[in-house]
């Protein structure tokens, strides 16, 4: 896996955009005699439009960003676009490179409101520049050529609603029915967790509840009202499971990370911990407080840190 999602989409435009230059170079050139007829250009592009891979639309745009022909497409000429003024859209407020090709960065399509992109070529007659010869992707027909992005282990935090942190100190917390039964409710989730396949828990606190996933069922999630959270037979239902090799945290800290969770919960009235989350498999922590503010770390940074650091 890649280190970020911004390298992830990096490659993916490189690997594109190698694909695009060849075709789109050499289309420009057959463009460039015809360049102010428009019957002509848009039986150059009809011709042309097979060797440009993935592509929507293609139409030539003059220096000012006005189109000059039709839109081709797979089903043939779109004469409606004829005049559309494009100057002010996203792509003609990329700076083209020196050597005359931009694939742009995505955007959401005027018609369609579709993610979208377009790359451009200039089109030159001996040294002078003529205009663009436009070529549209929608981003459902592009092949996804890099690898998923690695969700980042290091401490992040957000900022929530500013209106929240606002009136934070006029607020205090008030025992919720997961808070009067706390430990036994995280005994459950001990078990569920290590022993029955569940390999997320999103916990929340003031409303009693915990929302599960199993890796028998990991499309679906499960909510454990605070009844079920308070009654050790729900562990029946889930079939007992071996905990996974592949997870990222080992099953014997599971309990010291519901443990300080619990802490952090009763540490302090005012600020207090509302919603926290355990991915065993990538081994994240999340934990959103009474502020509003979330924090995401490693369970390895999180079992470090006690109730000090964050009072």
């Amino acid at each position: 896996m890649k280190s970020s999602w911004k390298e992830s989409i990096y490659l993916q435009r490189e690997e594109l955009a190698k694909k695009l230059r060849e075709p789109l170079a050499q289309l420009a050139e057959q463009c460039a005699p015809a360049w102010g007829d428009r019957e002509q250009l848009n039986e150059i592009l009809a011709q042309s439009f097979a060797s440009v891979p993935y592509c929507s639309f293609l139409y030539c745009l003059n220096t000012d960003g006005t189109q000059i022909c039709d839109n081709i497409g797979h089903e043939g000429p779109a004469p409606e676009h004829y005049g559309r003024d494009r100057s002010q859209r996203p792509y003609m407020k990329e700076a083209v490179p020196a050597w005359g090709f931009l694939l742009s960065d995505a955007y959401i399509s005027l018609m369609g409101r579709r993610p979208s992109l377009t790359a451009l070529q200039v089109v030159r007659s001996d040294s002078n520049m003529l205009g663009y010869l436009g070529a549209d992707f929608d981003l459902r027909d592009l092949p996804v050529t890099s690898e998923l992005y690695e969700e980042p282990g290091y401490w992040r935090q957000v900022k929530g609603d500013p209106a929240i942190r606002g009136t934070v100190f006029q607020q205090c917390r008030v025992d919720s029915p997961m808070d009067r039964n706390l430990e036994q409710a995280f005994s459950i989730l001990e078990e569920l967790l290590t022993l029955r396949g569940v390999f997320q828990c999103q916990i929340h606190f003031s409303s009693s509840q915990a929302t599960i996933w199993t890796v028998d069922d990991p499309f679906r999630y499960r909510i454990l009202d605070h009844e079920a959270l308070s009654d050790p037979d729900i562990c029946l239902v889930f079939p007992p499971r071996p905990y996974p090799n592949d997870a990222a945290i080992p099953p014997q800290d599971i309990a010291r990370i519901l443990s300080t969770m619990q802490s952090l919960r009763f540490a302090d009235p005012t600020i207090y911990l509302r919603t926290a989350s355990i991915n065993i498999f990538n081994g994240m922590i999340s934990l959103t407080f009474s502020c509003d503010g979330s924090h995401y770390m490693s369970y390895v940074e999180f079992l470090l840190k006690d109730t000090s650091f964050w009072f």
